[in-house]
């Protein structure tokens, strides 16, 4: 049986950031989560439970999502990053394997191409590269643009078939039951996450992403078009792709399916990585 999750909340220099560890066997690499905008920790738990019980599995709550505090200040994927590799530090974690759902997935970039020598290997789920991405239906964006659907769980309830698709489109309890696990931190948050992705991308860089990378994309997602996922892994050196019978939200409403493919490439090579980390200033 898989362990129960040990919440903590870290303070690092008045950012207070709620995480989540599921405590794991030392022969597997731990696997730290990046969750999409606006969602807190607990709605990744039904595919964390899908995954092998001797996987220790870290997760947290954004500044300004569930349990983390606001800050009074936007920030960008950089600086988020950077915030992660100290969370790390702080819990105690060198080298971890990543997986970055939607939102998170550019987080998930940023912090592989910032902190190499910290992720071993890098998974990419529902996500794209950035401002250059292929857009969905304009009106899927605009529902994505507002955090009501995190405030109001009859909004979620009614609009989750046209932004998530796939599952949400067939089955209408699961709306409700993605719905009862949302816990909203207020509006500054949603926005602040918006706005650390105006005008980024990874498109110059996805190149020097070195990690082994597995990409999961959905073949019916209204938010994320399937052309961005083969973007990806056309880019990125070391990558495959792999498409997911469903739309944005795979990872839960598949969780069983999917969670045996992540695993299957996390445990394929024990060894480390090679990576090439930024080379250091020269002197003079």
């Amino acid at each position: 049986m898989p362990q129960p999750f040990v919440f903590r909340t870290v303070n690092l220099d008045g950012q207070t950031l709620r995480t989540a560890v599921r405590p794991g066997k030392p022969h597997l690499t731990p696997l730290l989560i990046f969750n999409g905008i606006g969602a807190n920790l607990e709605l990744i738990f039904p595919f964390v439970q899908a995954l092998d019980p001797d996987l220790e599995v870290i997760a947290f709550d954004v500044p300004g999502v569930g349990g983390s505090s606001t800050p009074n200040r936007p920030y960008r994927f950089s600086g988020l990053a950077k915030l992660t590799a100290r969370m790390l530090d702080y819990l105690d974690y060198g080298q971890v394997n990543v997986i970055g759902v939607s939102w998170g997935g550019a987080l998930a970039q940023q912090f592989a191409y910032d902190y190499p020598e910290r992720c071993k290997k890098l998974v990419l789920a529902a996500t794209a590269a950035g401002t250059v991405m292929v857009p969905g239906k304009p009106k899927v964006l605009w529902m994505m643009a507002s955090p009501r659907r995190y405030i109001q769980p009859s909004h979620v309830i009614r609009i989750a078939p046209m932004i998530y698709g796939g599952s949400f489109r067939r089955d209408p309890t699961l709306a409700a039951s993605h719905a009862a696990r949302v816990r909203s931190a207020g509006k500054l948050g949603y926005y602040w996450q918006l706005f650390a992705g105006f005008g980024w991308t990874s498109i110059h860089w996805l190149h020097k992403i070195n990690q082994p990378t597995l990409v999961l994309a959905g073949d019916d997602d209204p938010l994320i078009p399937l052309i961005n996922m083969r973007m990806l892994a056309w880019r990125i050196p070391n990558a495959q792709l792999h498409i997911i019978d469903d739309g944005h939200l795979f990872l839960i409403t598949r969780a069983e399916a999917v969670a045996p493919i992540i695993m299957k490439f996390l445990e394929e090579e024990r060894q480390r990585a090679v990576m090439h980390p930024h080379p250091a200033p020269s002197s003079g």
